[in-house]
């Protein structure tokens, strides 16, 4: 199997782009035994340390697998030429090659001159699931795992768990562990293992964001509460925190376009992700909360905290997210010093 120095992987379906670079890693594992593995953050590791590790030869093993993550990051020109002058000595060596490296992004796009180093057909972007084929995706697991789910369980599961495969399978793994082969799970049941147990996420905290039976105070407070015991959890980084908020945000301005001008058909709710009542209750609730101008301020808010994250490192998140928060709720989106 020939295999080619570079591979560029983009988009938010994380769990089948895991799959894809993990796969690609065993196939090169087969193909030369032991290898080195790592992994880098564009946003704290600079490229040049990167492509040393590609360079060297390991002492114990015969191939190096690196990941770089955030790759829209990488951007500077002296950057791009260092990673062209690798790719080329690589693909001079050919089959002799024995480093290999991944550029992952969860944008959908990298500068131009860097996905210009890379051939169309090692190029993939995974987009997020159109809403049946999530369906089908937990249908087909559930059956795997000798269970069956019904469908208004498989709507809880949506409404409750981030909407990427990664997410979703981590999620429920909880269930073959709670329940014996052949059981046919329910809604209740999905709610007594989800979320009378669950921890706290993105989307957890846009619920505590919006919800509009609580003062602005009380919503502030629950929120920086959510965010605390996030920022406890080294997976849950702001970067994540920040795309998942995007993602409720988004669905509700499409919540409110849709109710512009009259109600939606119910054809309409579905196959925009709003089937279920407890969906309708959540984001006719936030509807109470911000309009149209808001929400636009809000996603602002947050494409400007994801760029001050990535360039200012990890020391600063928990300040910047604690503003962002208040920002969203006391401000409606907009800076403290309008």
């Amino acid at each position: 199997m020939n295999f080619s120095p570079i591979y560029l992987y983009l988009g938010t379906e994380l769990g089948e782009k895991k799959d894809t670079i993990e796969k690609l890693r065993k196939n090169i594992k087969n193909a030369f035994g032991q290898i080195d593995s790592y992994v880098y953050y564009a946003s704290e590791d600079s490229l040049a340390s990167v492509i040393s590790v590609l360079e060297n030869g390991a002492l114990f093993s015969t191939a190096r697998f690196v990941v770089i993550r955030n790759a829209e990051l990488i951007k500077k020109k002296d950057d791009i030429q260092h990673l062209n002058d690798w790719i080329e000595t690589a693909k001079k060596l050919g089959a002799q090659n024995d480093a290999f490296l991944v550029l992952d992004s969860d944008k959908n796009s990298v500068d131009n001159k860097l996905d210009k180093l890379i051939a169309k057909e090692h190029k993939k972007i995974f987009w997020e699931m159109f809403e049946n084929r999530k369906e089908q995706w937990l249908s087909s697991w559930f059956s795997k795992n000798n269970l069956t789910i019904t469908p208004d369980a498989i709507e809880t599961i949506l409404e409750l768990v981030e909407n990427n495969t990664e997410a979703l399978r981590n999620e429920c793994s909880r269930f073959p562990l709670c329940f014996d082969q052949g059981h046919c799970v329910t809604a209740e049941d999905v709610e007594n293992v989800l979320s009378h147990n669950r921890e706290e996420s993105a989307f957890t905290l846009f619920n505590a964001l919006a919800d509009n039976e609580k003062t602005t105070k009380d919503r502030l407070s629950v929120s920086l509460s959510i965010l605390q015991k996030l920022r406890q959890v080294k997976s849950a980084n702001g970067i994540q925190i920040i795309a998942g908020l995007t993602y409720c945000y988004r669905k509700l301005r499409t919540w409110q376009l849709l109710h512009e001008n009259a109600n939606p058909s119910p054809f309409d709710l579905k196959i925009n992700g709003f089937s279920s009542k407890k969906a309708q209750s959540q984001y006719r609730g936030a509807s109470y909360i911000w309009n149209q101008s808001d929400i636009v301020a809000i996603l602002a808010l947050l494409s400007s905290t994801d760029m001050s994250l990535r360039s200012g490192g990890a020391r600063v998140e928990d300040n910047v997210l604690q503003t962002m928060l208040y920002c969203i709720v006391m401000k409606k989106g907009l800076p403290i010093e309008n």
